[in-house]
């Protein structure tokens, strides 16, 4: 662990699981500037190493610096597919769509010759679009290579959300799918996400960033065990794929 202004507890980083790095910084800025570049690395060894790689990212206002960072950044940019982890069930062109975030923050400069799969795709609900994404999420060149993923207050990662009435399907290992529709009571909009399936054994790094005093208690809670309720801990207590923790104040 590295700690500079904002630190984890003594409590919190003991109970790190082994497959946990955590990294802390003294600013928001700083931690988009130094995750930015700890993903391209990992994107530019998978490139070498496979002659491709897969980005999978997040939507919200979080990552948005990350990914004004890392889109400046020289990489083999052709190489490189981005996708979602998760995504509203609404048009791209829709203010809550993780697409034209997506397409907005990450996919200029220099990440613009980079190949974008985006998920929705006109379908009434998440159900009906359900089998068009997971056909383009099987077409890609698995694994994910780097996938980058949130946290909110209650715990949920990607559209993985405690309330929602398929979080049991969503994160039951034995199917193989790699995305599922998610309708929380708690969200706006109904979902499409990546399965827990597709986050644990899928992908090569894991990527969680956070900030903050209150995603610090969250963090604190899953870090202690495992449990439905939070499923951010499903996969800090995994150990098929390795996870780097970011976090600021």
């Amino acid at each position: 662990m590295t700690g500079d202004a904002f630190s984890l507890s003594e409590t919190i980083a003991d109970a790190l699981p082994a497959n946990v790095v955590a990294h802390g910084s003294a600013s928001g800025e700083v931690m988009a500037r130094d995750l930015a570049v700890h993903v391209a690395r990992h994107l530019a060894t998978a490139c070498a190493a496979r002659g491709q790689a897969v980005l999978a990212v997040s939507g919200g206002r979080s990552p948005i610096p990350v990914f004004e960072a890392l889109r400046g950044l020289d990489l083999p940019w052709s190489q490189i597919t981005v996708t979602l982890v998760d995504e509203r069930w609404v048009p791209d062109d829709h203010p809550d769509s993780n697409a034209g975030l997506v397409r907005r923050h990450l996919m200029q400069e220099k990440a613009a010759a980079a190949t974008f799969v985006p998920w929705y795709d006109g379908s009434a609900d998440p159900y009906a679009g359900q089998a068009t994404c997971e056909a383009a999420l099987q077409a890609l060149p698995l694994p994910f290579d780097v996938v980058l993923l949130g946290m909110g207050d209650d715990g949920h990662t990607a559209s993985l959300f405690p309330d929602a009435p398929e979080l049991t399907v969503a994160t039951d290992l034995t199917r193989h799918a790699l995305c599922a529709a998610i309708m929380p009571p708690a969200a706006k909009q109904a979902r499409l996400s990546l399965t827990r399936y597709a986050l644990a054994r899928q992908s090569a790094r894991l990527v969680l960033q956070w900030s903050g005093a209150a995603k610090r208690d969250v963090f604190q809670r899953a870090v202690a065990a495992p449990t439905l309720a939070l499923p951010i801990s499903l996969f800090l207590h995994q150990t098929s794929v390795p996870v780097d923790v970011w976090y600021a104040p």
